[in-house]
């Protein structure tokens, strides 16, 4: 086992989860990786695997079929998974997210239809926020559900679902202003709406349309979709947790978490970049000497290894302190940033290590190179990140004049 991004303090299960994990890696998914991503083809195959292993349940209660493991465990398990290949883990990762909000914040009704079989892999998870005119600005948000009677009707369009094809079930929020009086703040009347849908494309249930997938730079295989709305009716009962006017407090809770899970996809992209750059910086010769033997690379591998362990650390500290009950703002913030952006600098750097045959579609580091941006942006730009952290830091340190 390579010495870098070691976490201490694990018990013998969660190694045997992590090592199982880390072999179906090496086996299943590397091989494979660049050639699907290549094609842009859904890894079928790979998540037929993760289901068999227990994944898509990893932190589902074991009263409702799943693993009961911590969030520890769970970006341990991206981690390793992003190593292999980026898209793998954000199919999981927007499942995760839909079970961790129905578990926190679900009615017991809505636990016991959806989490057995969130569970078993039998339902995938999508959730939505984003608009075409808005991503970070979530209270611009336009979409509106208006109540029918014992229904909802939901109209408008969003973005930038993740699984929005493959799913079955999305968490979409949207405003609802019934039962909030005009002037109340925007967060404040907002509504996670529980869809179930069939897989697929077009209109996969009356008034609600999955166009195909956006054609993107990199994290292909996985489909990114748009979602419209035009008169969906929804149950009542379809509201997250049974109330009104707290889709907002969900939505960041969920994506709280999803900051570390992207954190730790920038770890896993990280370490494969610079497992690929010290590889062939053993292989590849010049002036009569490997390259590595230079001591340009030297430093270069230096900086790069340093970079892969501080993310990691942070990384594991931000799920620690979710898993211990405390408020983790500031350290998924931290983590987020910092991982995303050490990744697009090791990628970059083991980019540069291969020269000229970094830039063929032959050496996998081309597709990595194309991944790392979207870490760059999902789950809050640095820019958002840095906003979380300045603000939280000046509640820790508020000056007493």
């Amino acid at each position: 086992m390579a010495r870098l991004a070691q976490t201490a303090g694990l018990t013998d299960i969660q190694q045997e989860i992590l090592s199982t994990v880390r072999d179906f890696v090496d086996k299943e998914i590397i091989p494979v990786a660049t050639e699907l991503e290549h094609r842009d083809e859904y890894p079928q195959a790979i998540v037929d695997g993760l289901k068999e292993l227990g994944l898509f349940g990893l932190m589902i209660p074991e009263e409702y079929g799943g693993l009961g493991e911590s969030l520890l465990t769970y970006a341990l398990c991206v981690e390793e998974i992003a190593r292999g290949w980026m898209s793998v883990s954000g199919i999981i990762n927007t499942h995760f997210i839909v079970a961790y909000m129905l578990k926190q914040h679900g009615t017991q009704e809505q636990k016991d239809h959806f989490l057995p079989r969130m569970a078993a892999g039998d339902i995938r998870g999508a959730f939505s926020m984003s608009e075409p005119a808005l991503g970070s600005d979530v209270s611009a948000i336009t979409s509106k559900a208006v109540k029918d009677g014992d229904e909802y009707v939901l109209n408008g369009q969003k973005m930038w679902l993740t699984n929005g094809g493959t799913s079955s079930l999305v968490a979409v929020l949207v405003r609802s202003d019934e039962g909030h009086p005009e002037g109340t703040a925007p967060h404040k009347s907002m509504t996670t709406f529980l869809v179930e849908k069939e897989p697929g494309f077009g209109e996969v249930r009356p008034g609600l349309t999955i166009p195909g997938k956006i054609d993107k730079m990199g994290y292909k295989g996985v489909d990114t979709t748009e979602l419209i709305m035009d008169g969906l009716r929804i149950p009542a009962d379809r509201v997250l947790g049974g109330v009104t006017g707290r889709g907002f407090y969900q939505m960041m809770d969920g994506v709280e978490v999803g900051r570390v899970n992207v954190a730790a996809r920038g770890c896993g992209v990280a370490q494969r970049a610079f497992e690929l750059g010290v590889r062939y910086a053993q292989q590849r010769h010049t002036f009569g000497k490997p390259i590595a033997q230079h001591q340009a690379i030297q430093f270069k591998l230096a900086e790069m290894a340093t970079k892969v362990e501080a993310a990691h650390a942070m990384m594991v500290n931000a799920a620690r302190k979710k898993d211990s009950g405390e408020r983790n703002d500031l350290e998924a913030g931290m983590a987020k940033y910092l991982a995303s952006e050490y990744c697009k600098e090791v990628v970059e750097d083991a980019f540069r290590i291969h020269g000229g045959y970094g830039f063929s579609k032959e050496y996998e580091i081309e597709r990595l190179y194309r991944e790392a941006p979207m870490l760059l942006i999902g789950e809050g730009t640095a820019e958002i990140q840095k906003m979380i952290i300045g603000r939280r830091l000046l509640e820790e340190y508020r000056f007493q004049g």
